[in-house]
């Protein structure tokens, strides 16, 4: 079965339609760091063991794992150990919403074939819902199957870029799919959006916490009518430390 994130199109165009008519809010972009911060949070990314560097042609995503999801944590801690990942291709890219990887069957494709099948014979990971955990701009989480437990991919991930939401928005979400929304989320979503469609579908693992322009480069390169890009988009990971 193939492995892919979902938008609803009910959702969507319900969205759209809100679109016509509501605000979305605006705030001021935040103070780049000083040199003297950049510093200090260069150290604390490379000291930390949760940090996975994704090297792509476009240039270089950090990401953090989080302790709260181990199952997942673990997973993808042991194939970026053993290469797994290496060479893979980001396969699936929708410009407002994310990238997609980690098929492991993208090594070898061949110009235009379809992918997003691979991996489909291993373990699939339980799923790991935490509300604290969310698909605002950055997130990492596991793509998965039509699997009724929602139990993740054992190798394909995605990263969100997605959109900025208004609360009128957020509103229609919550009544669709019988969800509440946290202060939080509609702070993340109001300001640097994400997908919060995905939110206790998808199980998020992590975050980017560098390299967010890299991702929005990715999610832009011109591709086919299955979203896979025109130019193969590889991949590199290794763990910091």
């Amino acid at each position: 079965m193939n492995v892919r994130v979902f938008a609803s199109v009910a959702l969507l165009c319900i969205i759209g339609c809100a679109n016509s008519f509501a605000q979305v809010k605006k705030t001021k972009p935040a103070a780049p760091p000083s040199k003297k911060d950049a510093v200090q949070i260069s150290e604390a990314i490379e000291a930390d063991p949760n940090m996975v560097k994704i090297t792509t042609d476009s240039g270089v995503i950090i990401v953090k794992l989080y302790d709260e999801t181990p199952l997942h944590r673990d997973n993808i801690m042991k194939l970026v150990k053993t290469g797994f990942y290496d060479s893979l291709m980001f396969h699936r890219v929708i410009p407002a919403f994310m990238i997609q990887g980690g098929d492991p069957t993208s090594k070898q494709a061949t110009p235009g074939s379809i992918l997003g099948m691979g991996g489909s014979n291993m373990e699939r990971i339980p799923a790991e819902f935490r509300p604290n955990l969310f698909h605002k701009k950055g997130a990492l989480a596991a793509a998965r199957d039509g699997n009724p437990q929602k139990a993740s991919s054992a190798c394909q991930f995605y990263l969100v870029e997605g959109k900025v939401y208004n609360d009128q928005e957020l509103n229609m979400i919550e009544q669709q799919k019988g969800v509440k929304f946290t202060p939080e989320q509609r702070e993340a979503y109001n300001t640097i959006g994400g997908t919060p469609f995905l939110d206790q579908d998808y199980t998020v693992f992590g975050e980017v916490v560098s390299g967010l322009d890299v991702i929005s480069k990715i999610v832009n390169v011109p591709r086919d009518a299955n979203n896979r890009p025109l130019g193969d988009v590889r991949m590199k990971m290794e763990m910091l430390k």
